[in-house]
């Protein structure tokens, strides 16, 4: 299946470019519509620490029982207008398909279970677990790993799913080395000529499945990329420059599934995201400050600023003080999207005004909220979709991250140390010397990538 290319963004007003509204939005059998006007929670949950096995499975089950039941009940007494639930199948659930068809089809029941009573509308998103890792893989594209996550995005998606997506792995390998060391040359191949090779081989297949099945392929993130990347910045690991100029790359990666054929919502933990929707005009969903339970972030309010989605993460099924963690979580998101969709309902200025005050609020203090903010968004997919192929356009998208950052920073509107301002300057010259043809970079880089084993992606 041939990719489509986009040579200009979706975007003409940057007032058009605001949460709840996309150019393109995605319709549900329920008549939910996403991107479509109103702003709907996703909720993201998990299980308890326990075993996944054979014998656990009666276990397993019964917690996403419960888990969903305690959101549905939820929704039903906080007058939600609809939800997304959203199953990120763990490993075992994976490598063993049917039993992440039988957690999936459990949720879907029981959604439809609370439609057809109480009327609440809900969709599931499955994201299996990308398990092509480890020294037994085979094959990125084929083999048990591969045939594994095509079956598992199948059989859910007969059993009902909604939306299906992933967190894929093409060139994890490398870029874990990458962000280890502050390498940006080897994070450009890692997402650029590695994953995005893998994120066409990968979305044309899922793109398959859900036209067969009647599902919608949605989205992939880099969330094993840029998260990783923002998370060891947070903790003071790496720059806060190199996490932000990671993410801008990491969305021409992440442009790949829809370019070949998904429809969106892009997945919720791909910051990213912001990109893939300014250039394709697809929904987005996104996480913030709500998804504190899973992980740090310099970039909890203007997440949200586009969002279609408004996501938790992951949350365990664990007892707080209030009751069970995803049902607090999801009361969380249900308030959030509450305000966001009361303030459109006051017409396009009070939206424009709270996305703008999410913006302002984080956008001066850390450089990976910064390259968050709509109108940079919006200038830097600009530039990007002038760019052919996936290399250059990385080396371009890392470049004018760099250049956006150094520029805040000179008039005043980006706080950075001096060690941030070094590293600006010692990145930018690393990505102006890398050679221009992609082949060559290739060549250079299989040869100084040790964890690369180059046959897994036929090179």
């Amino acid at each position: 299946m041939a990719r489509h290319t986009f040579t200009k963004i979706a975007y003409d007003n940057p007032d058009d470019f605001i949460y709840g509204k996309s150019i393109y939005p995605v319709a549900l059998k329920n008549s939910m519509i996403i991107g479509g006007g109103t702003v709907y929670p996703e909720i993201n949950f998990t299980l308890p620490p326990m075993q996944i096995t054979q014998d656990s499975m009666a276990e397993v089950i019964q917690n996403y029982r419960e888990i969903i039941t305690g959101i549905c009940e939820r929704a039903k007494e906080l007058y939600v207008p609809g939800f997304v639930a959203e199953i990120e199948t763990l490993p075992p659930m994976t490598f063993n398909p049917q039993w992440g068809i039988e957690v999936c089809k459990t949720v879907v029941d029981i959604i439809k279970e609370y439609e057809a009573k109480y009327g609440i509308k809900g969709a599931v998103r499955i994201t299996p677990n990308d398990i092509r890792e480890g020294s037994d893989l085979e094959h990125m594209w084929r083999g048990r790993h591969w045939n594994a996550i095509l079956e598992t995005f199948e059989g859910c998606a007969k059993a009902g799913a909604d939306f299906l997506a992933i967190e894929s792995v093409g060139g994890k390998e490398v870029h874990d080395e990458a962000v280890m060391y502050c390498d940006i040359k080897k994070s450009i191949f890692a997402l650029s000529i590695l994953g995005c090779m893998d994120m066409e081989r990968l979305w044309n297949e899922i793109v398959k499945i859900a036209e067969q099945t009647g599902s919608i392929a949605s989205g992939d993130t880099a969330c094993g990329f840029a998260n990783t990347a923002m998370v060891l910045a947070d903790k003071k690991y790496i720059p806060r420059v190199f996490a932000a100029a990671v993410r801008v790359i990491s969305a021409v990666r992440s442009l790949v599934a829809v370019e070949c054929g998904a429809k969106g919502p892009h997945k919720d933990c791909g910051y990213e995201g912001v990109y893939v929707k300014a250039i394709s005009g697809t929904p987005i969903s996104m996480e913030g400050r709500t998804a504190a339970c899973a992980h740090l972030s310099p970039v909890g309010n203007i997440a949200a600023c586009a969002a279609d989605l408004w996501s938790n993460e992951s949350i365990q099924n664990i007892k707080l003080l209030s009751g069970m963690a995803p049902v607090v979580s999801f009361e969380q998101l249900v308030y959030d999207c509450r305000l966001m969709n009361t303030a459109a309902a006051k017409g396009h200025e009070p939206a424009l005004l709270l996305r703008d005050l999410h913006a302002e609020s984080d956008s001066a203090l850390d450089p990976q909220a910064y390259v968050l903010r709509p109108d940079v968004v919006l200038s830097i997919s600009k530039e990007l979709v002038k760019t052919e192929g996936d290399y250059n356009r990385s080396r371009k998208a890392a470049l004018l991250a760099l250049d956006y950052m150094r520029k805040a920073h000179d008039n005043g509107e980006l706080l950075l140390d001096d060690k941030e301002i070094m590293w600006l300057d010692n990145l930018s010259e690393t990505v102006d010397n890398l050679p221009e043809d992609a082949g060559e970079f290739t060549e250079e880089m299989i040869s100084e990538c040790e964890k690369l084993d180059p046959r897994k992606y036929d090179m």
